[in-house]
């Protein structure tokens, strides 16, 4: 069982120096989860390729329809996010080194692979990556074709 950030659910969809990688690992390993949340995160990347001209409306209404069908068809699973979860996401930030920088949502996934039993996490967050291990994951990435 794998766990995909959202990032690099959007690279799969995107064509950027490690989409090819991120295609392949996803096809090898079969079955790729990230939380709910990352749903909304990759609809906002999109989003924002549309916003800043890297996407024209006809491109961005296929990608996300096709995001939208590949969610449908279980391409992606999505995991749960409870109000514990949440719970635990907060209170994490009690134990952190004051040198580590971490998002909200960044949080959040790093709690949600933990809690499900998850002990990597793909992503190329550099922030992400310095706090995984205080959250007992090891983050990993691919390297560029």
């Amino acid at each position: 069982m794998s766990y995909f950030d959202s990032s690099y659910i959007a690279k799969f969809y995107l064509d950027e120096p490690e989409s090819d990688a991120v295609r392949r690992l996803a096809d090898s390993l079969g079955q790729v989860r990230c939380a709910v949340i990352g749903q909304v995160e990759v609809a906002a990347v999109f989003h924002r390729k549309l916003r800043e001209g890297a996407f024209g409306p006809g491109a961005f209404q296929e990608v996300m329809a096709q995001f939208d069908d590949d969610c449908g068809q279980g391409l992606w699973t999505w995991l749960p996010f409870t109000t514990a979860l949440a719970a635990r996401a907060a209170a994490a930030f009690a134990s952190l080194p004051r040198s580590i920088f971490l998002r909200a949502a960044d949080a959040l996934h790093l709690v949600c692979a933990q809690e499900h039993g998850l002990s990597e996490i793909y992503t190329n967050d550099r922030h992400m990556s310095a706090a995984a291990r205080h959250f007992r994951v090891r983050p990993l990435s691919v390297e560029p074709a």
